[in-house]
């Protein structure tokens, strides 16, 4: 009896043994965690992007980017397609978008007075919209049709009302189109008048 009761003895100080080294494997990896995401934030915090851009919210409508007659999609004179739009409570402006199919296609938008999110319908044209900082990015609509674009960031008792509507012409009609409203210094828009 001595020999099995020194047996179990012996088996239990070699799994005693295994746990200790998977736990101090699991708190090294849990440590190394934390420690990667203090030097990260710390490092952002004294070196922000380079490509942050920033707009005054109090200013946004009356000058700069963001006035009210440059909102909506305009065809730049790079070629490039750009749209432009301000994320509010609770809006889109403007509320209808129209971009070209297979173009890439160029956001920049901002918010004036809580963080805002959209995503355009099964696309992934996603971003957020915080407010003093202008959000970019491109993309391509592969094909034709109307997406439906809703604010994704809870912003208040009206959220659930908050979207706006994408509208993606055909290449050929949409450069049409584009070119007459430039002509006219105008944006292109889906909201009628």
């Amino acid at each position: 009896m001595s020999a099995a009761l020194h047996g179990s003895h012996a088996s239990e100080a070699v799994a005693n043994a295994a746990e200790r080294r998977w736990a101090i494997i699991v708190v090294s990896i849990i440590a190394l965690l934390v420690l990667m995401m203090v030097v990260t934030g710390l490092h952002w915090a004294a070196m922000p992007p380079s490509r942050v851009e920033t707009v005054d919210v109090k200013t946004v409508h009356l000058r700069g980017e963001f006035v009210e007659s440059n909102l909506g999609t305009a065809l730049e004179p790079d070629g490039r397609v750009m749209v432009r739009l301000i994320a509010q409570q609770y809006a889109f402006v403007p509320n209808c978008l129209v971009v070209p199919e297979g173009v890439p296609v160029t956001f920049r938008g901002t918010a004036t007075d809580a963080i805002h999110g959209f995503v355009v319908g099964r696309t992934n044209a996603n971003a957020m919209l915080v407010p003093g900082f202008v959000a970019t990015f491109t993309t391509t609509f592969p094909k034709a049709g109307e997406q439906l674009m809703p604010c994704h960031e809870y912003c208040g008792t009206g959220h659930e009302a908050m979207w706006a509507r994408v509208q993606i012409l055909p290449r050929e009609e949409f450069m049409a189109k584009a070119k007459r409203f430039a002509s006219s210094g105008e944006r292109l828009s889906c909201v009628p008048g």
